[in-house]
């Protein structure tokens, strides 16, 4: 029979599927680069121990006087991996008769799904940094990003690494106050987000806006208005990788299909509280 979708023509397909979906995952997700990675062995057990050093401090010493012994101390923070997946099946029917590169699609599909659940289970853990800035009723502004960057160098905070990340709707209102609301543009910093809407750095930190950031109620898409971003150090969240996306497949003759599934293991969790500021803002356009 001519023209036949067999398991060994789809296999031809699944590579470019991959990639297509490796790429997306990469280029949509905003936190993954912005928290410490970590990569787990196989066979290595679900718990991620990630150990905790505490400051220590040194003393002034006189001449030809022993040092006294300090004890070194550690903490840990685990991070639990677990499975998430998505799965749909290819039709012979839909491949051989798409105008449109239904692999290209697919891929894109599961790459932006495993994105946003990896960013929204990271954005996620804004909420229980110790510090906030921001009570859930004002604003967010360029002076609520200085009062986190302070917050974070008053706990001794390195101050390379840091990052700022916001929910869209929050973004409106710091890039309004940059460029006086839209119409008469400051220097520098206004100037790129009237053009462009790119914010840029503002106290050092570079600022990103997702929209993979749950409202105060927990929506995703949002309908509060009211959304928790963050000023922090890399150090402060951590991703534990054990399996980066995965796709399989596997032939259904009896529905003329193909079951393709997409799977990553992973998990998150809060290293060093000190090393985030929570930000609890309102968007004044919800």
């Amino acid at each position: 029979m001519a023209n036949e979708s067999t398991t060994s023509t789809l296999d031809d397909l699944i590579s470019p599927l991959v990639a297509e979906a490796l790429f997306v995952a990469s280029e949509r997700s905003v936190m993954r680069n912005l928290v410490r990675n970590y990569t787990m062995p196989k066979q290595s057990g679900k718990v991620l121990q990630v150990p905790i050093y505490a400051t220590v401090s040194a003393a002034a010493v006189s001449e030809a006087t022993d040092l006294s012994n300090t004890a070194i101390s550690t903490s840990k923070a685990d991070l639990t991996v677990s499975e998430v997946g998505i799965m749909t099946t290819l039709t012979d029917m839909a491949l051989n008769v798409s105008e449109s590169d239904v692999v290209r699609d697919l891929g894109k599909l599961f790459g932006e799904a495993i994105a946003k659940k990896i960013d929204t289970d990271l954005t996620a853990l804004f909420d229980g940094f110790s510090t906030e800035v921001g009570d859930g009723t004002t604003a967010f502004s360029a002076a609520e990003i200085f009062k986190a960057v302070a917050q974070l160098r008053k706990s001794g905070v390195p101050d390379n690494d840091l990052a700022c990340v916001v929910h869209p709707l929050v973004a409106y209102d710091l890039k309004s106050g940059l460029t006086n609301t839209f119409a008469n543009p400051n220097s520098g910093l206004g100037n790129d987000a009237l053009r462009s809407g790119y914010v840029g750095t503002i106290a050092g930190v570079p600022v990103y806006e997702t929209s993979n950031i749950a409202d105060s109620s927990g929506n995703n898409p949002g309908t509060t208005g009211d959304y928790k971003g963050a000023v922090f150090h890399k150090d402060a969240l951590g991703l534990a990788l054990l399996q980066d996306l995965k796709i399989e497949t596997q032939r259904d003759a009896s529905i003329r299909g193909t079951e393709v599934v997409a799977t990553a293991v992973y998990g998150v969790g809060e290293l060093h509280d000190s090393y985030g500021v929570e930000c609890n803002h309102d968007s004044s356009i919800q």
